[in-house]
């Protein structure tokens, strides 16, 4: 059975798009089986993945609501073993949508239920934000990775996307766990974000991953080329940063030595 993991920080730029796509292609790459579920309205996981979100018949949206089976939505990347569940901007309807519905928190859930024996890792790239999609995905997913940019304000909104992740865990997923939080955008030349990171660790001890996500020019121009950063470049330091995670990760399931 897969494990499902969401992305999420409601505060926007901290890299979670990047960390979902090309965690998602490391993992791929080292022979699991992922899904990647564009669940962010922008749709940037989807073109960043070189899918056009505008040709797209079914999608998310139609998977939430019920109007197509959650195989008919889900696409191949050019990446091996890598799948994408792909969005388009009408996913910000599905907020109003559900709002009135019984269990809408859970309609995420019952999405992935049908393919989660199918992956090895469903990752989920959540919206900036802390919407009813995104309180979806929580539900769903086993556990979250909160990505923290090195910067000034990188503990800025944790404490509410903390909190809103213990009244996930009270109401409506008891089994949510922290996978971690992630350093991204780490430039060492800078005092600032050393410091940045000597904070995070000594408040969040081991919670915090001991990879980190290094500021790379090659990271940040993946997304125009519509590839990830292995496809793009698999020598650059963003891909080692990435594959680093993606063992990291699968060092703390158990899933290898």
């Amino acid at each position: 059975m897969g494990k499902i993991i969401s992305i999420a920080n409601q505060k926007g730029g901290v890299g979670k798009t990047t960390t979902a796509t090309n965690l998602s292609a490391s993992l791929a790459v080292l022979e699991y089986k992922v899904l990647l579920v564009d669940a962010d309205p922008q749709a940037n996981a989807t073109s960043g993945l070189g899918i056009d979100p505008e040709g797209l018949q079914k999608s998310v949206y139609e998977c939430l609501l019920g109007q197509a089976e959650i195989h008919e939505c889900i696409v191949e990347t050019e990446t091996p073993n890598l799948y994408l569940l792909p969005t388009r901007i009408d996913l910000v309807g599905a907020e109003i949508d559900l709002v009135n519905e019984k269990r809408r928190e859970y309609y995420m859930s019952d999405a992935l239920k049908a393919v989660k024996d199918e992956y090895d890792f469903i990752i989920i790239d959540c919206s900036p934000s802390l919407g009813l999609i995104t309180l979806n995905a929580l539900t769903a997913s086993d556990s979250v990775i909160i990505p923290i940019q090195s910067e000034y304000f990188a503990l800025e909104g944790l404490g509410k996307l903390l909190n809103t992740i213990r009244i996930v865990q009270t109401r409506l997923n008891p089994n949510l766990t922290i996978e971690g939080l992630l350093i991204t955008m780490y430039d060492s030349r800078l005092r600032l974000a050393r410091q940045v990171v000597d904070d995070v660790r000594s408040h969040f001890k081991q919670m915090v991953f001991d990879t980190l996500i290094y500021r790379n020019t090659k990271l940040a121009e993946a997304p125009s080329y519509g590839k990830t950063i292995i496809m793009h470049d698999a020598t650059s330091a963003g891909a080692v940063n990435y594959l680093n995670l993606a063992n990291e990760i699968l060092k703390r399931n158990n899933l290898i030595n």
